[in-house]
């Protein structure tokens, strides 16, 4: 799958706001990460453009990457070629090699090393005795430092010992590094530091092959357990121990250095441009903040249990000062609830536009790309970019909608509040834009401070609706305005989010509102709508208008409308509607798609399904939703007559 923007930064009717002519020097600022070899975007507006490169990660801006593949135009997953012996790189991929000696897994030895130091002409020398005291065989662990796919594992002696030094019984275990599987794997090896357990792959007890070359199974591996017997015909040898893998790193990420956009901005839209295979998954999201730092930093204070997010002088842990922390007395890293969002997902990946997170005014953003793949499907990304604009429309806009339970699908009058908290340099806003479930029925009235005022319906659609509202500036901070009006919802948890927007400068980007008490007074502070009454059904009741019909083209009722509201579906569902006579045969189809929650609305003009008109009479409609839980099914009557 191609996810590709066009070159304008288009979208639903609040990102198309972006494209609007401007008659003044703007305050937008687009930032793309990658696609360095293109120009800038094309817009009808002058901004400031950004280009940050791929490669321009630094641990200390809080930038990563984890088995990524950066190139100049593009990111990808790393894919790992068969022919490439993965063990000697093992530790410069961030893995380590660990023996088990009798009180546990130890860092590997030199003589270990012998076993993946590429050279032929050098062995490790097994006799079963390799410390004083147990254990006698040789165990190792390799630590790859991520799930890979291995394809295989090979190892042997020298070309002089082929036939008398070979190994005669070894076991060979594979850990994914899942740690809620921990304890349920089929042998334990576990002492000191390390704990680990294995699935047995082979269990081989009587080997008389000098070279042995063995296939994994095809699922993401971590940790590969070497475990040797002794002998029974004496001293065993292996020149090399090689493992190789195959396709795509499973779990890759790539996190962008904190961006600092200068002062607080209003953040505007996030486009990309990739592609996905059919198997793979790629999660773009992003966080924001008020400070430099997504993180907060612990140290223990070596009293009892204590955690403190001070140094020894009781200045504030920074990522520097963390790290120069011994050890023992680093005691975590959280994310910082305070001044940074979570980390948001985009919605749909194949829009290729979505929103950045964060409501409100935020200085610094971070951008995140997770990859899962398959051994040979994977993904793409090959620019990010995001627009914002300074000054930001208001210091802070609160939100909150009413009321918060309603019965699904019916038109319920809702009031919208909306309290800005605007300073002298803030751009201020004449438009509101807010996001529902479906098309809004009508909206009754605006309010300012309680008192009706004039407003205008600028654009309405499926998606919502934007009004024209009086201008609000540094003159009317914290009044607070209220929107009445009627609109339906089809899915528990709803959120009605909205953004406030200055027509005056079009080139801006809209202000998203954040949740909060707008009106001062204890109510729902939110802008999420639950359902009440939905029972077990995903359908609500089904309506056939009119109930009798005429299709002789005349114009006058030559069609039936049926119509049902789709409740509360998790994703897409396959909707599919038909027509039966009353001995229950199937007479025609109305319509069959993948639908969301919402209103279904299929029209019937009385054929059969070749085309043909059906003869006079009762007829039933029928409408199901397949879903999870089963299949709902809805009925109605309708009388056709010429």
């Amino acid at each position: 799958m191609l996810f590709c923007p066009t070159k304008h930064w288009t979208g639903s009717i609040f990102f198309a706001i972006l494209l609007l002519h401007a008659s003044a020097v703007s305050g937008l600022t687009i930032y793309r990460i990658g696609g360095g070899d293109l120009p800038p975007p094309e817009l009808d507006a002058s901004y400031e453009f950004v280009q940050i490169g791929w490669s321009d990660i630094d641990a200390a801006q809080h930038g990563s990457k984890n088995l990524m593949q950066l190139d100049s135009d593009s990111i990808h997953p790393q894919f790992l070629s068969p022919d490439i012996n993965l063990t000697p790189l093992i530790e410069e991929r961030g893995g380590e090699v660990l023996s088990f000696v009798w009180n546990g897994w130890r860092s590997h030895t030199e003589s270990d090393e012998l076993m993946f130091d590429g050279d032929l002409a050098t062995a490790f020398l097994g006799d079963g005795h390799f410390a004083v005291h147990w254990p006698f065989v040789k165990a190792l662990t390799f630590d790859l430092g991520a799930p890979l796919f291995l394809n295989r594992i090979r190892f042997f002696p020298r070309d002089k010992h082929l036939t008398d030094r070979f190994l005669q019984q070894f076991r060979i275990g594979i850990n994914d590094g899942d740690p809620l599987k921990d304890g349920t794997r089929e042998v334990n090896l576990g002492a000191g530091r390390f704990d680990f357990d294995f699935d047995i792959v082979y269990d081989v007890v009587e080997n008389t092959q000098s070279i042995i070359d063995l296939k994994f199974p095809d699922q993401p591996i971590r940790y590969v357990l070497f475990y040797s017997r002794e002998n029974t015909t004496g001293i065993w040898e292996i020149a090399e121990l090689e493992l190789y893998g195959r396709g795509f790193a499973p779990f890759a990420s790539y996190v962008s250095n904190v961006i600092d956009l200068g002062a607080p901005a209003s953040l505007g839209s996030l486009r990309w441009a990739g592609q996905q295979d059919a198997g793979a998954m790629l999660a773009l999201s992003t966080r924001s903040g008020h400070d430099d730092d997504p993180n907060t930093y612990w140290r223990y204070t070596f009293r009892g249990g204590e955690r403190t997010r001070f140094d020894a002088e009781g200045r504030p842990l920074t990522l520097a000062s963390y790290n120069k922390l011994a050890s023992g007395a680093q005691a975590g890293i959280t994310h910082d609830t305070a001044e940074w969002t979570f980390w948001r997902a985009a919605p749909d990946l194949a829009a290729g536009e979505g929103e950045i997170a964060g409501a409100g005014p935020r200085q610094f953003v971070q951008v995140r790309a997770d990859f899962t793949s398959a051994q040979s499907a994977s993904g793409r990304l090959d620019w990010v970019a995001l627009a914002v604009s300074i000054p930001p429309v208001a210091q802070q806009a609160l939100a909150e909608i009413m009321p918060s339970v309603v019965p699904p699908g019916a038109a319920v009058a809702f009031t919208y509040k909306v309290k800005a908290s605007l300073a002298n340099d803030d751009l201020g806003f004449d438009r509101l834009a807010i996001d529902t479930p479906a098309r809004v029925q009508r909206v009754d009235g605006v309010r300012l401070s309680g008192q009706p005022v004039a407003f205008d319906i600028v654009q309405s659609d499926d998606t919502g609706v934007v009004l024209a509202v009086p201008p609000m500036d540094a003159q009317r901070t914290e009044e607070v305005l209220e929107v009445d009006f009627h609109a339906s919802v089809f899915q528990f948890g709803t959120v009605f989010t909205g953004r406030i927007f200055n027509s005056q400068h079009p080139a801006e980007v809209p202000q998203a509102l954040a949740w909060g008490d707008a009106d001062g007074v204890p109510s729902s502070e939110r802008l999420r709508v639950d359902l009440t009454g939905l029972g077990t059904g995903a359908l609500g009741a089904l309506s056939v208008a009119p109930g009798v019909f005429t299709p002789n083209g005349d114009g006058i009722n030559d069609v039936v409308e049926i119509g049902c509201d789709v409740l509360n579906l998790s994703g897409l569902s396959s909707v599919v509607c038909w027509v039966y006579d009353v001995s229950g045969r199937r007479v025609g189809l109305v319509g069959s798609s993948w639908l969301g929650s919402g209103r279904y609305v299929g029209v019937w003009d009385g054929r059969d399904e070749r085309g043909e008109p059906v003869p006079p009479g009762l007829y039933v409609v029928g409408l199901s939703v397949k879903t999870d839980q089963g299949t709902t099914q809805r009925q109605a009557v309708v009388s056709l007559i010429y």
